[in-house]
């Protein structure tokens, strides 16, 4: 789409013409210039006096149309492209998700069949985050090592991806709760947005970590970070009995070994909220949840790429300019350029 900045110029468009009108005729009286060779010159310019009253008026429709031109690049015409919708400076979202060796548990029921832990999580986690377009997403893996798999970005695709090719035994097998709340924190701590949340989704407790999670959970709260937790894992599991029978099966707790109320303290402690996952339907709720909570900016900023064209007409009129004065000294030159007598002429 074209626009001009000023529009108003085109009203100058018939100014030439009100000049013409308007100019008082010259009525002086002068001298004529006594030239040699009148008669010559008035045989010469005869023959092309025809073809003059022609090209004096191309040549006026061309002074017009260089005219115009010049007052299009003065009106400063601009292309505006096609809106482009930005991302908005939402709240700043770390998850720290556990990639321990007990999260290869298969007590996540979805139909009919079991998964493993991580598993689901990857599964309903790719959802959440694929909604969350206008924050900046950022995602930790931890095991017996916490690392930043992805820093905080608008590009949530490639957190997607990331969390969905997480495969356990990466940072290792033991579950670094505390170092994952601080590397979260570290990265969250210098971003300038009001709302700064950290999802933290575990299956166990801390046994690895460097810094206590309650500890690494005050700083948190001191820095006005918010930590959701969720811990992950069913509360009773069949074993198969002998030879995979039912001869011999028990019923047992698989998650016996998940810290609830560490988790439900981390939470407490920085304003934010402890949920419990036993299958994947309830992780979905969970993010669902999590979604009212911190709910995504709706209005987005429109942003329409800019470019000048003033210097098309311009050069416009600098081309035609060119080509008129040419046409112009095209008879001056062939008055200069000599002429051939014929045979027996009079010299």
């Amino acid at each position: 789409m074209i626009e001009w900045i000023w529009p108003w110029v085109f009203l100058l468009a018939p100014l030439p013409w009100l000049a013409r009108k308007l100019a008082t005729p010259a009525t002086s009286q002068q001298a004529a210039v006594r030239a040699p060779f009148f008669a010559e010159w008035q045989q010469l310019s005869a023959g092309q006096s025809d073809g003059r009253r022609g090209s004096g008026t191309l040549a006026l429709l061309g002074l017009w149309l260089i005219w115009l031109l010049l007052l299009a690049a003065i009106a400063r015409p601009t292309w505006i492209g096609d809106a482009i919708e930005l991302p908005n400076s939402g709240r700043d979202l770390m998850m720290a998700v556990d990639i321990s060796g007990s999260m290869r548990i298969e007590d996540m029921q979805v139909g009919q069949s079991m998964v493993t832990r991580v598993a689901a999580v990857r599964q309903v986690g790719a959802q959440f985050i694929s909604q969350r377009s206008g924050d900046r997403l950022g995602l930790i893996l931890f095991g017996s090592k916490a690392y930043v798999q992805s820093p905080l970005t608008f590009d949530t695709a490639t957190v997607e991806q990331f969390l969905s090719e997480a495969q356990i035994g990466f940072a290792g097998q033991e579950t670094a709760i505390g170092d994952a709340i601080g590397l979260a924190v570290k990265r969250l701590r210098d971003r300038p947005a009001e709302s700064r949340v950290l999802i933290l989704l575990t299956d166990g407790q801390d046994t690895a970590s460097a810094v206590k999670p309650l500890e690494a959970a005050q700083l948190a709260a001191r820095l006005g970070i918010r930590i959701y937790t969720i811990g992950v894992g069913a509360d009773s599991m069949t074993l198969p009995g002998l030879f995979g029978s039912s001869f011999g099966q028990r019923q047992v707790n698989p998650s016996a070994e998940l810290d609830e109320a560490g988790l439900q303290e981390i939470a407490r402690l920085t304003g934010g909220e402890y949920f419990r996952a036993r299958n994947p339907q309830e992780l979905v709720n969970i993010y669902q949840t999590l979604d009212q909570l911190e709910p995504v900016e709706q209005d987005a900023a429109v942003y329409r790429p800019r470019q000048s064209l003033g210097y098309l007409p311009l050069l416009a009129a600098i081309a035609l300019s060119f080509l008129l004065a040419l046409r112009q000294c095209s008879p001056l030159l062939s008055l200069r350029r000599p002429r051939v007598m014929p045979a027996g002429a009079r010299q």
